[in-house]
């Protein structure tokens, strides 16, 4: 039996994630947090055998939550399920170590399929994530948008998206007045001038679709 805690800061998708992993057998959810601070409670009373995570919370999360666990529970497998189909993101979250990342529109079976795989010790990739994670990889010459902090490149993913800055704000829980000097610094870091510059650095560089 797989034990499973699951990690998201949207009461509804624990719900749907529990209903759905309710008629698979071999797998039983022992835990469930609304976030990283949650999470470290929670793995302190209970014993499982994947954290099912999302990178996109208030609070401790991301990157930084992966770090803690990994140094805290190294032999615990966490398996990424995120919005986020950008490579950057992925590429960073299996960097601090997380063993797999699928995106949440992805299939029930597909789901399954990855949980069983990174709880028995495998790693497993959205097949959405592949070619961008090769592409990535193959251009790995230090390009600016590495330089950026986790959360300016997830600000600087969603304004290329199209995105304003009081939507990014009200989705990642955030003060406008916050967005908007991630956004500052990020253009600083980037050289970039004006949001026209920032939606073609990330068509060029493959981090959206053109």
């Amino acid at each position: 039996m797989i034990r499973l805690i699951i990690v998201d800061d949207h009461a509804i998708v624990r719900h749907g994630l529990k209903q759905i992993l309710a008629l698979v057998p071999d797998i039983s959810v022992v835990g469930e947090a609304g976030g990283g601070e949650e999470l470290q409670a929670v793995l302190a009373r209970t014993a499982c055998d994947l954290v099912l995570l999302d990178m996109n919370m208030p609070g401790l999360a991301g990157v930084e939550l992966i770090e803690w666990m990994h140094a805290e529970y190294p032999d615990l497998p966490i398996l990424i399920l995120s919005m986020h189909v950008e490579g950057p993101i992925a590429s960073r979250a299996l960097k601090a170590g997380a063993s797999g990342y699928l995106t949440k529109d992805s299939e029930p079976e597909i789901l399954v399929g990855a949980i069983r795989k990174v709880s028995g010790g495998g790693k497993f990739i959205d097949a959405a994530l592949v070619e961008k994670l090769v592409f990535d990889h193959a251009a790995e010459s230090r390009t600016p948008h590495e330089a950026l902090s986790e959360r300016e490149l997830q600000v600087f993913l969603m304004l290329a998206s199209g995105r304003t800055i009081s939507e990014i704000a009200g989705d990642l829980f955030l003060s406008i007045k916050t967005v908007s000097t991630h956004k500052f610094r990020l253009m600083r870091k980037m050289n970039l001038q004006t949001s026209t510059d920032l939606v073609r650095y990330a068509i060029r560089h493959r981090l959206i679709d053109g």
